[in-house]
């Protein structure tokens, strides 16, 4: 029996997946549970217009990714921190600060849960390397120096 999944399932497939299973499986499990529904004519059109929005969507995230991507690509971002003689900074800094100067330096509102740096927090002045994940595809190194304030 055709089907498609309206729901991820282990070891079947994935949400607009259309699949064959076993009759009873269909009857008697997923479909009464909602995980599928029949693959008519009608629900296979609906499916095809489905994904084509889906994929239409997918494409313009991806663009807008990669337009902020290569301007992320040349930035040379600086951040002020007080730091001692020796170079250690009082506090540290982290991924809020990064967001914060991307922010105020170069007017590029970035989330601060998509920027990962090695390590918790940089606790010393110096040139450190940022990730900056846009999309499951895309992600670039923004490269950051601490400065004494």
């Amino acid at each position: 029996m055709e089907i498609i999944l309206k729901q991820d399932i282990p070891n079947l497939g994935y949400k607009n997946d259309l699949i064959n299973v076993k009759d009873g499986y269909a009857r008697n499990y997923l479909i009464p549970k909602g995980m599928a529904i029949l693959a008519t004519k009608t629900n296979k059109k609906i499916l095809s217009e489905v994904t084509k929005q889906k994929t239409f969507k997918e494409e313009k995230i991806i663009k807008e990714a990669e337009t902020i991507a290569k301007a992320l690509e040349n930035i040379e971002l600086k951040i002020g921190a007080k730091a001692g003689t020796s170079g250690k900074i009082f506090g540290s800094v982290n991924v809020l600060q990064i967001a914060a100067a991307l922010k105020e330096q170069h007017k590029m509102d970035i989330d601060k849960k998509i920027i990962h740096v090695d390590g918790e927090s940089i606790k010393e002045l110096g040139t450190y390397t940022a990730t900056v994940n846009l999309h499951k595809d895309i992600s670039v190194e923004l490269k950051f120096e601490v400065i004494a304030e």
